[in-house]
């Protein structure tokens, strides 16, 4: 299987670099400036040269709350480019596997949101990434739109790498404790994605296996908890934690509204795709053995 994945330096995108292989799987990144989003022209030419059995479109702009500032230009990546790559995907007559978001939903239902849920974005970031929903179903039969919530890993800018951060000259740290989610690791996103992928090779007739999919490891818990756990783990791994103070959402405002419920029911993608991603917990202590030689925590 051949995967070309918009972008070069994003968690999902340099996961998909790290398991591919292991997978039995070639992963071509392909980014700016031989595909830019904001440059809708040069997306087809680009990913043709790659030759792929499937596109996956994991680039966006993720920039939650400069994308209020920003509303025009989180649009034009999110939605126009989501656009331009589902149009390549169906010229080159290949499977897309698009990432979206837990925020197109507005965090109001007290239970997991499922598939079948309304979507209601809460903020200019969620609105664009459904736009870019609307533009995948619209342009391309053969899709799978991937909502994933809470993504951290080993690389990039994410809410483990910021606490270990914090951790290194902080004994306390107050984080948000109204705002439920699913943390999820990037690699297991990515072995997901592989597996959407064979599936979508191996069944191409099949209707059941496309259209939108929640994929979040297994368990939920807030932010504060989601800290906590980190510096448990970190306790475990030898390091000296600091002290995290729950608060309210009131307490830390940002200029982006955040859903109060960002729970993921997977239950669809378990059913139709056979797959189930770890406990959130476990996946954290293997990204933290990664990080631990990284951050010096005393």
């Amino acid at each position: 299987m051949r995967i070309a994945v918009t972008g070069k330096q994003g968690q999902v995108v340099s996961a998909l670099i790290e398991v591919g292989p292991k997978l039995g799987v070639e992963v071509f990144p392909i980014g700016r400036p031989e595909l830019d989003l904001l440059s809708p022209k040069t997306v087809l030419h680009a990913l043709a040269n790659i030759r792929p059995n499937i596109i996956v479109n994991a680039a966006a702009y993720t920039a939650v709350d400069q994308a209020e500032k920003e509303p025009e230009l989180a649009m034009a990546v999110n939605a126009n480019g989501a656009m331009a790559v589902a149009d390549a995907a169906r010229t080159l007559g290949v499977p897309l596997v698009h990432l979206s978001t837990d925020y197109v939903f507005d965090g109001s239902k007290s239970t997991p949101y499922t598939e079948e849920d309304p979507v209601a974005p809460a903020n200019v970031y969620g609105a664009s990434k459904l736009a870019g929903e609307q533009a995948v179903t619209a342009a391309i039969r053969d899709h799978v739109i991937v909502r994933t919530a809470w993504v951290y890993s080993p690389y990039g800018k994410n809410f483990v790498r910021t606490m270990l951060t914090l951790a290194q000259n902080r004994d306390e740290i107050r984080v948000v404790a109204d705002q439920y989610g699913c943390p999820t690791y990037a690699h297991d996103i990515a072995v997901g994605i592989v597996g959407i992928g064979r599936n979508l090779l191996d069944r191409p007739q099949s209707e059941q296996l496309r259209g939108i999919f929640h994929l979040a490891c297994a368990g939920e818990t807030t932010w504060a908890g989601f800290a906590s756990a980190i510096f448990e783990s970190s306790r475990l791994l030898g390091k000296r934690v600091p002290k995290v103070t729950p608060i309210t959402s009131a307490e830390y405002p940002t200029p982006a509204h955040r859903p109060a419920n960002s729970r993921l029911g997977c239950s669809k993608l378990e059913r139709v795709h056979n797959i189930t991603l770890p406990a959130w917990r476990t996946s954290l202590m293997a990204c933290l053995e990664r990080l631990t030689n990284e951050f010096k925590l005393l």
